[in-house]
């Protein structure tokens, strides 16, 4: 398994692997997220993928909770 952290990859490498966790019809646009954007970091070499992940935090609900 090849490694994604930024010591690994390149600008280039980074920004292949974010474009290929955005599905057609992600569904992401209607909760005003942007993928590009939550991962900007990781993309210029600031911060790992797990450093981003660690920090969101949220709410999610089933069908019964709405």
């Amino acid at each position: 398994m090849k490694s994604y952290l930024i010591a690994d990859t390149t600008k280039e490498e980074r920004i292949e692997l974010i474009k290929q966790w955005i599905p057609d019809e992600d569904g992401i646009e209607d909760q005003g997220m942007d993928l590009w954007d939550v991962y900007a970091d990781y993309i210029n070499g600031k911060r790992e993928i797990a450093e981003i992940n660690a920090g969101m935090t949220g709410s999610f609900y089933t069908e019964e909770d709405l």
